[in-house]
């Protein structure tokens, strides 16, 4: 265990939040959704579709379109699609045990973290948990659960971009191709000052809307996480 989370138990064991005041504690609670977006995109799967999202929009060369606000909206129900299992389990495990006064807020706490970190820990590769144990200079670790959450946290992040460019770059290879083919048909018809974008482009949509695109990014995505 590290010096963050036991610093972390012993703050829920001492009762500190509960002996505040009812506005003090409130302000703690606005001031800590400051951290919600940095949870969001370091301990869920919303870093692996934004950016296989935007490889899309970027070999469909569409600019703007889909616009930033529909990616991260798609992006974002896909995201509690996929965590909806282990959002699920914290509920029932450690939550609504917490709120019905069955369980004090550290065994909560301690519930939820054993959750979560299964989900990263499947997610994780063991050579990307082995470099920062190895930097962190940690004891050995004996079991997958022993892991130390600052061990976790940025291995579960590069694996996360890994696997995002990974897919992106399949789903850039069938644009490329097409780009490829519209270069030489108009090299071939000497008509080498028009830019080969304005004419692939059409041609990726079509193809695109063809195949079915977004069905397809959403199955490989969810199972991607499987």
């Amino acid at each position: 265990m590290t010096h963050v989370e036991q610093s972390i138990e012993r703050i829920a064991e001492s009762g500190f939040l509960q002996n505040l005041s009812p506005p003090l504690q409130m302000a703690i609670f606005l001031g800590s959704l400051v951290l919600l977006p940095a949870a969001l995109s370091c301990l869920t799967c919303f870093t692996r579709i934004a950016i296989v999202m935007s490889f899309v929009r970027r070999g469909l060369s569409t600019q703007e379109i889909p616009p930033n606000t529909v990616l991260i909206g798609l992006s974002l129900f896909l995201t509690i699609f996929i965590m909806e299992p282990t959002l699920t389990k914290l509920n029932d495990v450690a939550v609504l045990p917490y709120l019905n006064h069955e369980i004090s807020g550290l065994d909560a706490f301690r519930r939820g973290v054993e959750i979560h970190k299964g989900f990263m820990l499947r997610q994780t590769r063991k050579h990307d948990l082995a470099l920062f144990a190895h930097m962190a200079n940690a004891s050995p670790i004996q079991s997958p659960q022993d892991t130390p959450i600052s061990v976790l946290i940025p291995a579960f992040i590069i694996s996360e971009l890994k696997t995002a460019f990974v897919m992106g770059f399949c789903i850039y290879i069938p644009f490329l191709l097409v780009d490829m083919v519209v270069s030489t048909i108009l090299m071939s018809m000497g008509m080498m000052q028009m830019p080969p974008v304005i004419i692939s482009t059409p041609f990726k949509i079509l193809l695109f809307v063809l195949a079915d695109g977004w069905h397809l990014v959403s199955l490989s995505l969810s199972q991607s996480f499987g």
